[in-house]
Formats: C-alpha cells, structure tokens, sequence
C-alpha cells in the first residue's frame, strides 16, 4: 500500500459530514423526545376530550323534557327512543341508553332489548346520583360509557342516561392526531436538513474551505515557522490590540526594562492601521535598542483588518556588518602584504643575481626593520585577530589618504572569546578613525593616535588627531542621533557607537581644543586575562 493510500485512510472525518452527523443527532434525539411526549398528551388529550364530550351529551340528554316525561310512562312508550336515536345519528355514538331507577332500558339500538335491565356494575354510582365514566362490554360492543343521573322538576332521580362511545372509534381519533404529529416529525426533520446544510456552507465559507484537520496542520506549521524566525514579530487587530508575537519578539521587548506596551513599536503600528501604507525598513528606538522594522496592514476584502510588524535589532546587523568589514580589512590587508613580499622577494632575487650582496644586506635589515615596526608589532601588541586585521586595514587607508595611524607601544589587547564585545570595539575604533580622517581631509599630514590599554576586565582605549577640533557649541551635540555638520543623512556612526558601548556597560566620551587636537575616550568590558607575552 502506498504512503497516499495510508494517508488518506488515516484522513480524518470531513467537516461537513461532523457537523451534519452530529447536528441530526442532536435535532433528531430533541425530537423524538419532544414528539413522544407529545405522543402521550395527545393520547390523554384525546381521551380526556373523549370522556368530556361523552359527559357533555348526557347531561344534554338528561335535561332534555322528553326524557323526564317518558320516564314517568312505562319502557315501551315511544317519547324517548326518537329523542336517543336523533341524538346517537348526531353525535355519532355506539348508543344512548335511557333507564329508570331499576335499570330497567328505555332506549337500546336494538328494540328487542329495550325494557330488559342494564348489563354492568359500573351503573351503580350512578343510580346513588354520582356521574361515572368506565370502560366496559356490553351487548353491542366494548365502549367507553358516561353515566349521568336524571333529576325531575322537583330535583328527584327518576333515572340514568347512559352515552355509549366505541373504543375503536376513539382509537381511531387518536391515531389520526398521531399520524398529524409524524408529519409534522417529518416536516421538521426536513427544515432542520435544510438548516444543517445551510451551517455547513457558511463555515466552509468562513474556513475558507478547509477541513478542521488542515488547519490545525496550518496552525502548528505556523507556529513553528514563527518561533523558528530570529526576527521578531507582532501582529495587531483592526482595534490595535495584540494579537500574535513570536519568541523572537518576546526576548529582544523583555529585555528593556519600559513597561508602557512599547509604546514605539505600536505607534507605528497603529500609524498603518490608520494610513493603510506600509512602512518599510524604518529605524525604532525602543528604549536603547535601535530596532530596524518593516510594518504592513493585513486586508480583508479590502478592508484593513490588522496590522503585521517584523523586527530585527539594527545593532546586531550593524555588529555583523562591522565584523564583516574587519575580516575584510584583514584580508584585504594580508592580500596587499602578500604582494609586497612578493615584489621583496623579486628585489632580493636581483641582487643576488646581481652579486650585490652589501645592497641586499642593507635592503634585509630595512625590510625587517619594517616588518617589526609594522606587522609584527600590531601582532605582539594585538593577540584578537579580527581586531589586528580591522587596525592593518586602517593603518592602510590613512596611508592611502596621505596621513599616519600610529599604535602606542604600550597598547596591549588581550584575544578575546566574546564576539560581542569584539564586535563593538571594532565598530566604536572604525567610527572614531573614519571620523578623525573626515575631519583631517582638507590638512596635507595629519596624524591619528591610538592607545589600547587593558586592566582588570576593562580595555581604555584612546582616539586622538590633530585636526581641526570640535567648537564648544557642538562638542554637547556629537552624540545625538542625526546630528552631523557633514550634511544630510549623517550623523549616526557615534551614536550607534556610544548605544553599543553603552549596552555593553562602558562608556564614551570626547576632549577637544579647536584648532589642536581631539580625543576620544571609550571604556568597554573586556572578557579576558591579560596576557604576559
């Protein structure tokens, strides 16, 4: 058996057959219940009203004049017998019978029996003045019989009116009313069909034709997709109201300590529930943490009917990209180096051919001279790779640009194992030294210092030029976002490097005389032991 036969036997009831099935379930058992009670009132019903008119037409005859005068007169006078059998036509009785205190018939369907006594016990209470109804045989047929005693003008029993109705007869009433009841059963079997059919569409409709099955499927897909994604996400509904986050979006919000619902991201939020325009890749500032957001409304037959919001934190991408750029550097810086030692090798290979050995002599020990004060002294002084890489590059491009990057010699950095950390030196240092070159870009020479001194956890570092300085009435400023005198769209890299800093727990802070020099000065926690070597 293939696995597509084994998941389709293993496919769950469809929705429409579960609803269907367990709604004529629940309308049918309420109606059976329903109808056989009613089946049982309308037997009483039938009887009650049975016996009621029985007792209804012989007290009618009994008060009738004829009856009172022909009991006075012997049983085969002919006063009463006209009277009962207008009155059994009518009524459509098995018979009115007529008799006196003996119970002696006055009146019978059958001639032959009138004047012979009554056949039953049940005439009893009604000879002592009491009505009675009972089912009993008689000469005719078993019936339902109704006694009522028959008084005179003085108030005086001077007989019994006996009104006979046929069992069949009444059985036949009460199927009749039974057989109304069935159809009716029917008819409301039939519109509760309709009904059922008629839920079962608007769900499909609602569900968008999927089975219960699927989308529980599509729920669970959804969910581990969402919990899977390193972006944060928050959906809202059309009242602005939370309706979705994911793990992501739970630990980069939990992690600041604002408690008033993150009043910014749902800003824009509400912005785009509002406009109805998206907003695609804007920079939030949540509390510390500058986050880098694309927000869109979700619509629903043209109708916005909430809004989605994905979200990275910007400075973990901009950690990435600065890391990125040190591996770089340090590549780019290896790849330039390689070529210089190739054009050294060449060199040394011509004056050995050449046999000028005191030149080759004097161009080794320059070479080497070099290579110490260069290379080899970032590499003793700078035991982290990516950050020894990022200073070449950036020893290469002062170079480049006509000024000079010198280490101090007394700068030591430590490896160390926290990316983090490494990662923010490297953007703080990058931002600090492009700036410093930007602001000696008019100068022919200028000089740029760097002191990187580690002590007990913490790396002080020390960014000094000698440009043309910050003014008194900017150097407040610096630090803002936005602010830049280099024109627009600046204005970020020290911000985004003293939030880093700051995040990390260290601090940054600048010195300068206008006209002499500027400097920086950041601290950053340094997760390492300074090395004696």
């Amino acid at each position: 058996m293939s696995d597509l036969q084994q998941l389709q036997e293993q496919r769950p009831m469809k929705l429409s057959t579960a609803v269907t099935l367990m709604v004529c379930s629940v309308v049918i058992s309420v109606l059976l219940v329903v109808f056989t009670l009613y089946f049982i009132q309308i037997g009483r019903a039938t009887h009650d009203g049975v016996k009621e008119t029985a007792l209804a037409v012989a007290r009618t005859l009994a008060n009738a004049p004829e009856v009172r005068r022909g009991l006075s007169h012997s049983p085969q006078s002919n006063i009463i017998p006209p009277l009962a059998h207008r009155v059994e036509q009518r009524n459509g009785l098995l018979y009115a019978v007529v008799t006196d205190m003996r119970g002696i018939r006055y009146t019978h369907p059958n001639p032959e029996l009138i004047g012979k006594r009554f056949i039953g016990d049940d005439l009893t209470p009604a000879l002592q003045g009491k009505e009675n109804i009972a089912v009993n045989s008689g000469v005719l047929a078993q019936a339902l019989r109704a006694f009522t005693p028959v008084y005179d003008e003085q108030h005086r029993q001077v007989g019994v009116v006996i009104v006979g109705l046929s069992l069949s007869g009444v059985a036949e009433q009460i199927n009749h009313s039974r057989w109304n009841i069935l159809w009716a059963l029917l008819f409301s079997i039939l519109v509760g069909a309709l009904g059922i059919w008629a839920l079962v569409r608007v769900l499909k409709r609602i569900l968008f034709g999927l089975e219960p099955y699927e989308i529980s499927r599509l729920f669970e897909q959804r969910q581990a997709m969402l919990h899977s994604l390193k972006e944060g996400v928050i959906a809202v509904d059309a009242r602005g109201r939370v309706s979705l986050i994911n793990h992501a979006a739970r630990q980069m919000l939990l992690s600041t300590s604002a408690n008033d619902a993150h009043a910014p991201l749902l800003d824009g939020l509400n912005e785009v529930l509002k406009s109805g325009q998206a907003q695609q890749d804007r920079e939030v500032n949540d509390y510390g943490r500058l986050l880098l957001s694309n927000t869109v409304p979700v619509r629903s037959n043209n109708r916005i009917i909430g809004a989605i919001c994905t979200f990275r934190d910007k400075t973990e991408i901009d950690r990435l990209t600065q890391r990125l750029d040190g591996m770089v550097n340090y590549v780019d810086a290896l790849h330039a180096h390689s070529h210089e030692f190739m054009n050294k090798l060449h060199v040394i290979l011509g004056l050995l051919h050449m046999k000028r050995y005191d030149k080759l002599e004097q161009y080794v020990i320059q070479t080497a001279s070099h290579y110490q004060t260069d290379i080899g002294a970032i590499q003793r002084q700078i035991r982290s790779p990516v950050v020894a890489g990022f200073l070449l590059g950036k020893i290469g491009r002062a170079r480049d640009a006509g000024h000079s990057l010198t280490l101090a010699e007394e700068s030591r950095v430590p490896d160390n194992p926290n990316e983090q950390q490494v990662a923010t030196l490297v953007t703080v240092l990058g931002n600090l030294i492009e700036n410093a070159l930007d602001a000696m870009a008019d100068q022919t020479e200028g000089e740029i210092g760097l002191l990187l001194h580690y002590q007990n956890g913490w790396l002080n570092c020390e960014v000094s030029d000698d440009g043309p300085g910050i003014g008194s009435g900017h150097i407040d400023s610096i630090f803002n976002k936005g602010y830049s005198t280099k024109g627009h769209n600046r204005g970020v890299g020290l911000f985004l490097a003293r939030q880093q800093l700051e995040n990390l727990g260290g601090t940054l802070s600048v010195e300068s005389e206008p006209g002499v020099f500027t400097q920086f000065f950041a601290q950053i926690p340094w997760n390492s032991e300074r090395s004696s070597t």
